[in-house]
């Protein structure tokens, strides 16, 4: 077993009959497991894991489509009918919309009760598991209500991930991708020298977990340091908030992958992205990823973006690459130059 020590939290990585899990959860009046109609399979995994230890379990509907106040109020009157009080706990077993809903739920709930994740998506694994952001989507725009609160633990066993479609599972090389972009350009290269069919995910889940806790850590409410997680973020929130507000479909890795095209255009053209490094950046995503041309409204998607949590004064904040490996924060970018980093990509897509 592999443990890694977050801020106020652990992550263990191993299978979750040989976790802590059923340790952590003594002592509570009464324990829920949170699930959807894909991830409720996984339950008789809890069951070993808990031993004898009793569990009852809410099953909402799976998608991003459902991370909003509505399905949250199913959750809390489903608690209240359950009779849950604040010495319970609640288990969020999912992906990343219900290890953080899940998480804002019981965070809010009584005004507070502990949660357990634990992500059976790479997505979840490498991202939604570490820095206590918790959130729900609200009037379209991506992750708009929530806070930061870290769960008791977090266990990650990379067994669950062979119960996912390969498009989930590529949707979480987003986030991978990202970690060694904008810190790491060992970690970028061990990924890119051997096809994703070849690719260790026990390795690569704890070096990606490291990498973000590495950041979390020295900056827990992302006030600078953090905020590097967001490269790609920005343009590619706003490709997902839109699809969503749309009713169309794509997954967040997906989305991410786009916004990292776009924004290194812009670190080459307003940091120090060597035309090398540009190159070898979009190539790599477009071998890994299936990804749709974007044909969305280019206002529409800055209106989208300068609703972007990490705005000040109504500019437009990103992330940059200086290399591949090394990342800064803060850089304000025109709306000109974001149209021509989608015309960019566009021209790449067709």
């Amino acid at each position: 077993m592999e443990t890694i020590t977050t801020l106020n939290s652990k992550v263990e990585i191993d299978a979750i009959e040989n976790s802590s899990l059923n340790k952590l959860s003594l002592n509570y009046t009464k324990i829920v497991v949170l699930v959807d109609e894909n991830t409720k399979i996984l339950l008789p995994k809890i069951t070993q894991a808990l031993l004898n230890t009793s569990f009852q379990t809410i099953e909402i509907p799976s998608g991003e489509k459902e991370k909003n106040l509505e399905t949250s109020q199913l959750i809390w009157n489903q608690l209240m009918i359950l009779k849950t009080d604040r010495k319970s706990l609640l288990i969020n077993l999912g992906g990343g919309v219900i290890t953080d809903m899940g998480a804002f739920v019981a965070s809010t709930y009584k005004r507070g009760i502990d949660f357990i994740n634990i992500p059976t998506s790479l997505l979840s694994m490498v991202d939604a598991s570490i820095g206590g952001k918790t959130g729900i989507n609200f009037q379209g725009l991506k992750n708009n209500i929530g806070l930061f609160i870290e769960p008791k633990a977090v266990f990650c066993d990379v067994s669950m991930l062979s119960t996912l479609p390969n498009r989930e599972l590529i949707s979480g090389i987003g986030e991978v991708l990202k970690h060694a972009l904008i810190t790491d350009i060992d970690y970028w290269n061990t990924l890119i020298e051997r096809p994703v069919k070849n690719w260790n995910w026990r390795s690569i889940i704890s070096q990606s977990i490291k990498i973000k806790n590495t950041i979390v850590l020295q900056d827990p409410l992302e006030m600078d340091e953090r905020k590097k997680l967001n490269f790609g973020h920005t343009i590619g929130h706003a490709i997902e908030s839109n699809k969503l507000m749309n009713n169309k479909f794509i997954l967040h890795g997906e989305a991410i992958a786009i916004g990292m095209i776009c924004e290194s255009y812009i670190s080459h053209s307003e940091s120090s992205l060597s035309d090398f490094e540009l190159n070898k950046v979009t190539k790599t995503i477009k071998s890994i990823f299936k990804l749709p041309l974007i044909t969305d409204n280019n206002e529409v998607l800055i209106s989208l973006m300068l609703q972007d949590k990490k705005n000040e004064d109504q500019n437009i904040n990103f992330t940059l690459l200086k290399s591949i490996g090394s990342s800064s924060v803060n850089h304000y970018v025109s709306k000109g130059k974001i149209i021509e980093s989608l015309d960019y990509y566009r021209k790449l897509i067709l």
